[in-house]
């Protein structure tokens, strides 16, 4: 695999403290390793983010992730491939993946997210 190849560009609210404050813990955790990682606060980015073919009001509802061939990773498939990164986090980018946790991760992760934005006033409707 290529440097470029290797890369990741992470899209996150950076309106979010918790989002911000897990950005700063994945950086802690992942070193040199997040070197290869670009974050990118979505906030004011609309078209931006449209010209790579992610919904704005999907940005802010789920974590998406560009790897360095272009491809576009959503939600969880997102979180695994950022954490898979990190050796520390690397049992639990497997353990996110499981059929068996997966399907009821979601839903939480969904729900939790929902309830993020509707507490800040920034649920889109």
């Amino acid at each position: 695999m290529t440097e470029s190849e290797d890369r990741l560009r992470v899209f996150y609210d950076g309106a979010c403290p918790s989002c911000v404050r897990d950005r700063k813990l994945y950086e802690r955790l992942a070193g040199k390793t997040g070197d290869a990682v670009e974050w990118v606060d979505i906030t004011g980015r609309d078209d931006e983010l449209k010209q790579l073919g992610i919904d704005p009001v999907a940005a802010l509802q789920e974590l998406h992730v560009e790897d360095g061939r272009g491809n576009i990773h959503r939600e969880l498939d997102a979180y695994i491939l950022l954490m898979s990164r990190v050796w520390l986090l690397k049992p639990l980018a497997w353990l996110v993946g499981l059929p068996v946790i997966r399907p009821a991760l979601a839903k939480l992760y969904h729900r939790w997210v929902g309830e993020r934005l509707e507490r800040t006033g920034r649920l889109p409707k």
